[in-house]
């Protein structure tokens, strides 16, 4: 169910001005303050009342709620955030109800400001890894260094047999207020207490362990599985292998990011890996069938057809990555390149001599039919 109308809750119209908005909360306040009031419903209309005239009587809060109605402040301010610039103080002071702090003592139990134990920090590790664990995956051992909780005190900072006291500076609440009287209206600023950062209370007698952090830091080794197929970016989640949190808070995750090593032989394009593999002139003119290594460690025959020219690729179907998290692989895409030989003995000399002498007549040939045929067609 939605939030109700500000202005139907103070029971002003829309065009309201500040004073009747203050005089209608003041009106409702007397009538539902829990001081005054000890039912359960006062409490909740207490509430409900305040937020109304927390927002109604900042001017930016009005605007924007005008403009976009409840989305506008829930989309901008935390409900301790609408009470932090609020004009209660005089108003309470007129009432006899005391401190602008009781409004948060009501609203959130003891403390508006109070800070909970903090979650851990999640934790980055870099990895390196070859082609080859990417592809068949591996299991990798990890050593870093984070917050544990402390054996001693049990991650509550206080030696043994002591504990935690309330915070002398902020009375409990994890925040301190400073009022101040202007000529356009008392402001009530609140800031974290700086004793107890937040928290509401403090140790009286800190562990000589942790020296009342609760926590220390310690080399933690795990070990890892990497799952075959993945590659350079991917991100592994060790859910509560981060830093531990405070007093009992959950602890943070520890994320492996892999990296892959380029390899010597294979170039990875997404799942596919390609390979370039050099073949003679005679594999080329005349076909023949050759081995290529492949990730696996093994090899793949490849068949070359005869003419293939450089440069041509043939493409072994499931010979390349497997796929993340999934079945199936990549194919190894072949790419064959006609090796030129630098040194020829005597024979191989010969032999080439007699090939150029083949071609040259070869080509006289194909030259002088296609003279005749260009005579032939002048006739």
């Amino acid at each position: 169910m939605g939030k109700k109308d500000y202005y139907e809750i103070l029971g002003v119209s829309r065009d309201a001005s500040q004073a009747e908005i203050k005089k209608a909360y003041r009106r409702l306040a007397l009538k539902y303050h829990p001081d005054r009031n000890k039912s359960k419903e006062a409490e909740e209309k207490f509430k409900e009342i305040s937020e109304a005239y927390a927002v109604l009587s900042d001017p930016e809060k009005r605007r924007l709620y005008d403009m976009y109605g409840h989305a506008g402040i829930d989309e901008r301010y935390s409900q301790e955030d609408i009470f932090r610039s609020a004009r209660f103080e005089d108003i309470f002071a007129d009432l006899g109800f005391g401190s602008i702090d009781r409004i948060f003592d009501i609203f959130f139990g003891g403390g508006a400001a109070r800070r909970a134990p903090a979650r851990g920090a999640d934790l980055r590790f870099d990895m390196e890894i070859t082609l080859e664990e990417a592809a068949k995956g591996a299991e990798k051992v990890v050593s870093y260094r984070r917050l544990e909780t402390c054996e001693r005190c049990g991650g509550s900072g206080a030696e043994p047999g002591s504990g935690r006291i309330t915070c002398p500076a902020c009375g409990g609440r994890g925040s301190v207020g400073f009022t101040q009287r202007t000529p356009f209206g008392t402001y009530s600023t609140f800031t974290t207490c700086t004793r107890c950062g937040g928290e509401g209370s403090v140790v009286s007698n800190p562990c000589r362990e942790c020296g009342g952090a609760g926590r220390v830091e310690k080399v933690r080794r795990l070990s890892v599985k990497i799952p075959p197929g993945v590659d350079s970016g991917a991100r592994l989640r060790l859910a509560g292998e981060g830093e531990a949190g405070e007093r009992g808070a959950p602890p943070g995750d520890l994320y492996i990011v892999i990296h892959v090593r380029e390899h010597e032989t294979f170039k990875r394009v997404g799942n596919d890996l390609y390979i370039e593999v050099p073949i003679t002139f005679s594999q080329a003119a005349l076909g023949a069938e050759i081995e290529v290594p492949t990730i696996d460690g093994d090899s793949a025959t490849v068949k070359i057809p005869s003419g293939t020219q450089t440069g041509e690729t043939f493409r072994l179907r499931g010979r390349g990555m497997p796929l993340l998290n999934g079945y199936g692989r990549g194919d190894m895409v072949v790419k064959v390149v006609v090796r030129t030989p630098t040194k020829l003995s005597k024979e191989e000399r010969e032999l080439f001599e007699r090939l150029a002498e083949l071609e040259k007549a070869r080509e006289k040939g194909i030259f002088q039919r296609i003279a005749e045929e260009v005579r032939g067609a002048f006739r």
